[in-house]
C-alpha cells in the first residue's frame, strides 16, 4: 500500500509539473492546429519586395559552368538584404545563378546574371500566422526546431501518460473514468472510419 501511494505521489508530481513545464508549447500546438486547419480564416496580404544590385561577377564565372563561389554569393546577399533564412535550392545555367532562400512564413528568390553580377531579388513575407502555421509543420525552420518538435511531442506523451495512469488510482472514478477515455478513442475511430477512409 505504501508502495502504491508513493508511485500514486509521484504520477501525480510529473503530471502536474510537466503539465506546466508544457503549458506554452501544447497551446501553441492546439492552436496552430486550428490555424492549419482553417487555413483560409487566418490569410494574411503577401507582402513582397522587389530588390536590385550588382555582386562581383567574378564569383560567377569558372570553367565549370555548373560552379560558382557561392558562399560568397550567399553572404553578401545576406549582409547586403538582411537575409536570414536558409538556403533552400541554388540553380545554375549558362546565363543565371538562381538563390532561394526559405525561412517560417518568409522566402528570398535572387536572380543573378552570371555575366554581369547584376541581380534581382524578391523578398516576400507571408504574414504572422503563416510563421506560426510553418513552426507547427517544421517547414524551413532547420534541424534545430525540429529537436524542439520532437522534444514537446515526448513531453505531451508524458503528460497524457501520466494523466491517465491517476485515473486508476481514484477508486470511485476508475470506472467512469476509463470509460471515457474509451469512449473518446472510440468517437475518434468513428470519425476517421466514416470520414476518411
Amino acid at each position: 500500500m505504501h508502495r502504491k501511494r508513493r508511485f500514486a505521489h509521484l504520477a501525480r508530481w510529473l503530471h502536474t509539473y510537466l503539465s506546466m513545464l508544457s503549458f506554452a508549447i501544447l497551446l501553441f500546438f492546439a492552436a496552430t492546429g486550428l490555424t492549419l486547419n482553417h487555413a483560409e480564416w487566418f490569410e494574411g496580404e503577401r507582402n513582397t519586395a522587389r530588390f536590385q544590385g550588382t555582386l562581383d561577377s567574378a564569383w560567377l564565372k569558372s570553367s565549370d559552368p555548373q560552379v560558382v563561389e557561392q558562399d560568397k554569393i550567399v553572404d553578401f546577399l545576406r549582409r547586403a538584404h538582411r537575409i536570414k533564412a536558409a538556403v533552400s535550392d541554388v540553380h545554375l545555367d549558362d546565363e543565371h545563378c538562381e538563390v532561394l532562400f526559405k525561412g517560417p512564413g518568409y522566402e528570398a528568390d535572387a536572380s543573378v546574371d552570371r555575366h554581369t553580377g547584376k541581380y534581382e531579388l524578391t523578398v516576400s513575407r507571408f504574414g504572422f500566422v503563416a510563421v506560426l502555421n510553418d513552426l507547427h509543420k517544421g517547414r524551413d525552420t532547420g534541424g534545430k526546431w525540429s529537436i524542439v518538435i520532437d522534444l514537446s511531442a515526448v513531453l505531451m506523451t508524458l503528460v497524457s501518460l501520466t494523466g491517465l495512469t491517476l485515473i486508476f488510482f481514484l477508486n470511485k472514478r476508475r470506472v467512469f473514468g476509463l470509460a471515457i477515455a474509451a469512449a473518446g478513442a472510440l468517437l475518434c475511430y468513428l470519425a476517421y472510419a466514416a470520414w476518411v477512409s
